[in-house]
Order: structure tokens, then C-alpha cells, then sequence
């Protein structure tokens, strides 16, 4: 009888869809399954799901997953997109749907939380959001226990066991203060643990619901930034990252904390290291739903790819913004929308195509020129996720941001991130760093080409400049 492999499950909680994968101690993924899941948006800046839908999709996945040989999953691993509320009851049901980060109806509850704490953006996790619900929905406020995140809320629902990990360095927000400064029931957030920390085991109920068997340690995890930069292999200051997702990004390991306007900059998931990070809103989307909405559905994705590696760049000057779902870094208007500049008879779908893909480029470009500008150095770019599978879209990263592009092993670096942990948590790995470096590793490297750098530092301007410039029009009159 073969012995089956070690394996780990790595969870993925993402903006649009859940991804699990099997990851073996040496780091490779073994098998790989999602399922999606609705996003409610409305024009009062709402963004909800429901968490059960999250759990029904992750049953799904579990159960497609279909290795090659025989496994044995021997710790699970979670991260989850955020800062997202969810509030549950002692049972772990949710009271209400979760608003998720691209929720902005709580900014005002942010701020209030920032003058109280001195602490900004998404190192206040789920609390801008709880303070909302708690005085624009009391009687569901009430009714819940913990105001969770959604790696937390995966770690309950596995486990039974409501934990808040914290990244090494990471101080959470002083409870008194930001009770008796805004009347938040603090008691609501469960106590801390350290990121990577064993949470609990595999209870029978939800080992029952995965196909699973009960009893796996389940690691406490954090958020799917953050296990991105584990999974991509970020071990060094200058280490950068793309991550490919939904909403799109941007983040740089630093040895010191800096100031960057519009910026997150907190301890990095890696002792003595800082994360120099921007989040975008719909930069990942945005070719999906020119797939989908504007061509119909009637051509793939590849086919809209091979088209945009024939059009030169700078897309015989064509301009998208992709403010699709308003933006974040580093405009952080939830108002704007999107655009297409310089059309004429002369443009066809590839070009409308390749601009995309530009936009992703240059709004990765918008949110670094700040964090070089205060210091910064970027060594190489992490190019991650379903995006880098593509040569073309992986160079016009490189052309257009100037920085040598490296494509991991394994695209699903957010999957492997949680997987690393689950490593550490049972003892696999001794520590978070010595996982990465054991677990990751680099398939190949592109470098920026110096003869299109002129194209995009003009393709530069022209986009930097067009949000300041159609502003009355972006923020959409009808919302």
C-alpha cells in the first residue's frame, strides 16, 4: 500500500471566490479547486455577503479537490479578504451579512477610530464597521458575540474557537481607548494570538460538512495581503508583490516604518520588517467584466489576450481607468468610475484589451511612485495569481513600473501563504521565515524593456493626470 503525502489545506477567502489547495511540506501544490460566491453592492456604498454562501462555496471546493496520489491533510491553513466584519452569535451564526472591505459606509467610523488610536486604514480591522453597526443596527449588533474577520470567522467555523491573530509586531488598538472614546463593545473581539499559533482542531460538525476528518489542527491565520507575500516568497526589504486578485494591489517589505500618503504601512507577517502597502478596488476585475459585460462572453480570456499582444504599447494611445467599484489607493474616492480616453475609429477590441491590462500596470505604477518617493527601493516584483499565467500581461508589468518581474513556482500564493502557516503551526517549519524559503520558490524573471520605457512614462502622465482632470464626471452623477 502506497503511503499517502503530507498535505496541507490551504484556504483562501477571496473577494469573489473561495480557492483551497493541497500543498505538500516541500511546497507544492498537489491540487487546486474554487467556487464563487455574490457580492451585494448598492449605492449607498454597500458591499455585503453572505457568510453562508462563503461556507457552502468552501464545501464545494473542498470536496473537488482531486489530487493525483493519495493525501493526508495534516493542518489547514486560512486567510481571508479584508478589513471585513463579520458578526456572528456564540454559535457562529451570522446576524446580519459581512461588510466587506469594500464597504464604505463605516468611513466616518474610521476616522473616528484613527483620532482615538492613531491608528489608519486596515490595521483597524473589522472595528470602523462593528462602531457602525453597532448605532445604525443595534438590535443585530446586539445579538452578536464576536465581530469577527473572515480569517477569524474561518478558524471559528473549523474549530469552535474564536481567536485574533496578530502579525509579529502588530499592537492591536487599546480597548479602553476605543471604548471610552467611541462606546464600542470592544468585548466583542476575541482574544489575541499569534499569527501562525495553533487555534484548535477540526470540530466533528464542520469536519462532517467538508468531507473531511475531525481533528486536524487548524493554524491561526491573517489576511490574503499578507499571505500573498508568504506564498510569493518575500523574505528581504525591496521584496515587492502584485497579487493578482480581484480588487488588485500593491505591497513592499521595508526595514523601517515610512510615511506614504494613501499608503498602509504596518508590520510586515515577517519579524522586524514593515509592509508598505496600497489596495485597489477593481483592477483585477476589470477584465472580467470587459469579458463578460462588454464583449458578451462570446470570446475567452486567452483569445483577449493573444489580441492585446498584438497591439503595441500604449495601446496607440488608449487610456482605462479602472475605477470600476470606486477606488482606494490611491485616489480613495468610492465615487469614481471608470473610463475609456482616447478612442477612435481607428481602436478595436485589442486595444480596448491591452489598456487593461496597461491600467492594472500603471495603477501599480500610481500607488509605488509615493513609496520610492519616501524612500522606498524595489528590488523585484511578485507577479502572482491567474494574471501572471500570462507572458504578455507579466511584461507590460515590467515595461510599465520598471521593475524586474518574478513569477513564482506557485501562482496561488495566497493559498500557499495559509499553507506555510498551517506548516509552522504543527511544527513542520520552526518558524514563519523558514517556511517561506523552504516552500517557495521562483520559475522565471522578466525584465523591464528600456525601449517602450518612453511609451509608458507618457502613458504615465496621461493617466495620473486624467482622475484630477474628469473628476466631476468619475464621481457619476446618478449615484
Amino acid at each position: 500500500m502506497t503511503t499517502p503525502t503530507a498535505a496541507i489545506l490551504g484556504i483562501d477567502l477571496g473577494t469573489t471566490e473561495v480557492k483551497v489547495g493541497l500543498v505538500g511540506l516541500d511546497g507544492r501544490l498537489l491540487a487546486m479547486a474554487r467556487a464563487g460566491y455574490a457580492l451585494d453592492v448598492g449605492p449607498d456604498g454597500r458591499a455585503e455577503q453572505d457568510p453562508g454562501a462563503w461556507w457552502s462555496a468552501l464545501g464545494v471546493a473542498v470536496r473537488a479537490l482531486r489530487p493525483p496520489d493519495a493525501v493526508d491533510v495534516v493542518a489547514i491553513g486560512v486567510d481571508g479578504h479584508g478589513p471585513t466584519l463579520v458578526a456572528v452569535d456564540a454559535d457562529g451564526v451570522a446576524v446580519r451579512p459581512a461588510i466587506t472591505f469594500l464597504d464604505t459606509r463605516a468611513a466616518a467610523e474610521g476616522d473616528e477610530l484613527a483620532a482615538a488610536t492613531g491608528i489608519r486604514g486596515w490595521a483597524l480591522g473589522p472595528l470602523p464597521a462593528a462602531l457602525w453597526l453597532q448605532r445604525n443596527e443595534p438590535e443585530a449588533a446586539a445579538r452578536a458575540r464576536w465581530s469577527l474577520t473572515t480569517w477569524e470567522w474561518l478558524a471559528f467555523r473549523l474549530t469552535g474557537v474564536a481567536a485574533a491573530p496578530q502579525v509579529p509586531g502588530q499592537t492591536p488598538p487599546d480597548a479602553g481607548v476605543v471604548a471610552r472614546a467611541t462606546g464600542l463593545r470592544v468585548e466583542r473581539r476575541p482574544p489575541t494570538t499569534e499569527m501562525a499559533a495553533l487555534v484548535g482542531t477540526l470540530q466533528s460538525s464542520s469536519a462532517a460538512s467538508l468531507g473531511l476528518r475531525a481533528g486536524i489542527p487548524v493554524a491561526a491565520g491573517t489576511n490574503d495581503a499578507f499571505t500573498s507575500y508568504l506564498g510569493a516568497g518575500l523574505t528581504e526589504p525591496g521584496d515587492a508583490y502584485d497579487p493578482g486578485g480581484s480588487a488588485g494591489g500593491f505591497g513592499v517589505y521595508w526595514h523601517e516604518p515610512v510615511e506614504v500618503p494613501g499608503a498602509f504601512v504596518t508590520p510586515a507577517p515577517l519579524p522586524g520588517l514593515y509592509s508598505v502597502g496600497a489596495a485597489m478596488a477593481a483592477t483585477g476585475r476589470a477584465l472580467d467584466w470587459f469579458r463578460d459585460a462588454v464583449a458578451g462572453g462570446a470570446v475567452t480570456t486567452e483569445a483577449l489576450l493573444e489580441e492585446a499582444a498584438t497591439v503595441p504599447a500604449g495601446s496607440d494611445g488608449v487610456v482605462f481607468l479602472p475605477y470600476l467599484a470606486g477606488e482606494r489607493s490611491p485616489i480613495w474616492d468610492p465615487n469614481a468610475t471608470g473610463a475609456f480616453v482616447g478612442l477612435t475609429l481607428a481602436h478595436g477590441r485589442g486595444h480596448l484589451t491591452r489598456a487593461i491590462l496597461e491600467a492594472s500596470a500603471l495603477s501599480i505604477r500610481h500607488v509605488a511612485e509615493p513609496m520610492l518617493a519616501a524612500g522606498v527601493a524595489v528590488s523585484a516584483m511578485r507577479a502572482c495569481g491567474g494574471p501572471a499565467r500570462s507572458e504578455t500581461w507579466n511584461q507590460i508589468k515590467a515595461d510599465v513600473t520598471g521593475f524586474p518581474v518574478l513569477v513564482p513556482a506557485v501562482l496561488e500564493t495566497a493559498v500557499l501563504g495559509s499553507a506555510i502557516l498551517g506548516a509552522v503551526a504543527i511544527g513542520a517549519c520552526p518558524d514563519v521565515p523558514t517556511a517561506v524559503r523552504t516552500m517557495t520558490r521562483i520559475e522565471r524573471r522578466l525584465e523591464p524593456r528600456a525601449e517602450v520605457r518612453g511609451t509608458y512614462d507618457r502613458a504615465f502622465e496621461v493617466y495620473a493626470g486624467l482622475y484630477p482632470a474628469l473628476r466631476p464626471v468619475l464621481q457619476g452623477g446618478s449615484r
